[in-house]
This record gives C-alpha cells, sequence and structure tokens, in this order.
C-alpha cells in the first residue's frame, strides 16, 4: 500500500473584505460575497470549489458588514476548515489584506481566490487544474486567466499577453490583450517581502513576478461571469439557469 501524495497546495485565501460598492443597492445591507446567485452565495461557490479542489484549510477576510459575513461561515458544515482574518480596524486591499493573513498561511504557496470569481465549470474543474499545474521551480505566480472575448459581463480590454509557455506580460497601454485576470492565483509568500505595510495591491507582485519572467496563467476552462453590477448579476443568473437545463 502507497502512501497518498500530500496535495502541492494545502491552505487558500479568499479575499471577503471589500466594499462592493459597484454592486449597490443590493450591497448597502449585505456584503458582496453573500450575494446570491442561483440560490447560493458567491463566497459559498467559491468555499466549494476549494474543497473539491482538495485544499482542507482556507483563510477568509472581513471588513464590510464582517458579523454578518463571520455569521455566515460559521453556519457552514463540511471542508474547507475556515479560519478569518478579521480587517475591521482598516481595509487592506488585496495584497495588504493577504500579507496581514501571511501568519495564518503559512511558508508553503497557497491559493488566493477573489471571492466574487465565478464561472461555469468546462469538463475538469479548474481549480484543480490550477494545482496540478502549478511548478515551483518555474514560477512565482500561477493565474488563472479567462477570455476577454467570451467573458459574460466583461466589456474591457483585457489585462495580459500569454507566450506559448504561459509566461504572462500585462498589455501595453491602449492595447487590446486576450486574457483577463479571472481572480484566483497560486502564489509564493515569499514574494511579500519588502512589500508596504498596510494597503496595496495584489498587483504589485503580478508586476514583480512579471519582471522576474516568472509570472504565469492557465486559461480557464469554461466561461467566466463577471458579477460586478447588479445587471451583470442578472445576467450571471440567466446564464446559470440556462446552463443546468442544457443536456
Amino acid at each position: 500500500m502507497t502512501d497518498t501524495p500530500a496535495p502541492a497546495v494545502t491552505r487558500a485565501f479568499v479575499l471577503a473584505a471589500g466594499l462592493g460598492k459597484r454592486m449597490r443597492p443590493i450591497t448597502v445591507t449585505t456584503p458582496k460575497p453573500l450575494v446570491e446567485v442561483a440560490g447560493k452565495s458567491l463566497v459559498d461557490y467559491a468555499l466549494d470549489r476549494i474543497a473539491e479542489a482538495g485544499i482542507p484549510e482556507t483563510v477568509v477576510n472581513v471588513h464590510y458588514l464582517a458579523d454578518l459575513m463571520e455569521a455566515h461561515l460559521v453556519r457552514r458544515r463540511g471542508p474547507p476548515h475556515i479560519v478569518v482574518s478579521d480587517e475591521r480596524e482598516r481595509l487592506l486591499e488585496t495584497g495588504g489584506g493577504v500579507k496581514k493573513a501571511l501568519p495564518l498561511l503559512g511558508a508553503a504557496p497557497f491559493m488566493v481566490l477573489n471571492s466574487d470569481s465565478f464561472w461555469l465549470e468546462g469538463p475538469q474543474p479548474n481549480l484543480r487544474r490550477l494545482v496540478a499545474a502549478w511548478d515551483p521551480e518555474r514560477m512565482d505566480m500561477l493565474l488563472l486567466l479567462a477570455s476577454a472575448a467570451t467573458s459574460l459581463g466583461y466589456d474591457g480590454p483585457g489585462d495580459f499577453h500569454m507566450d506559448k509557455e504561459g509566461r504572462l506580460t500585462r498589455r501595453a497601454e491602449r492595447e487590446v490583450s486576450p486574457f483577463v485576470y479571472a481572480g484566483v492565483a497560486i502564489l509564493k509568500p515569499e514574494l511579500f517581502a519588502d512589500t508596504p505595510e498596510g494597503s496595496f495591491s495584489l498587483n504589485l507582485l503580478f508586476d514583480r513576478a512579471i519582471a522576474a519572467e516568472r509570472l504565469f496563467g492557465l486559461r480557464l476552462d469554461g466561461q467566466w461571469l463577471h458579477v460586478g453590477t447588479p445587471e451583470a448579476l442578472r445576467e450571471a443568473e440567466e446564464r446559470v439557469k440556462a446552463s443546468a437545463t442544457q443536456p
């Protein structure tokens, strides 16, 4: 009998502290991670996908309407095991929020998800695909990327170009690129060395990894649904319901 190999990634961090301003008026009384699509909250989609990927432990940060977020997380049953990173005193943005939680995340590479990252899966679950593609020898960070052309509710110019090896570069100003960041990444905690105290964006780490030629991407299998506004939320709900009725 052989031992089951340990998963390549054992911890995740879910960004759930934001104000959700573009989703108003819904988010006046409901934190965006608790907004529902087809009867299930966005944060539960994220947490269930983390569990499905075999990642046993997750840190979730809270700030806006934090009591509601914590109450919801406490009521969850089953994996993953959840620890809350409390940002009630100060909202720290994406990079600062993860940096504050580094003592909870440990020294190994971990996954970061936006709580509103939402997509329809293809044949293979995308978080499992991302973990399988992670190569710490070549990569400091691996991003899940969606097609800018086929994503629902997205009309921006894209974020990245990707070469044949999967290495990423940013699009130039006034340029269009084919891939948009889908809100999920695997990264090394060493990237946070010499980062600012307080609030800063994960974009700082993207740029550091690009400079070292160690930022890579994996194309999402399925369709990314951008749920940034109430109108986009309605479109996403219709798309989910339509997909459920397809043979």
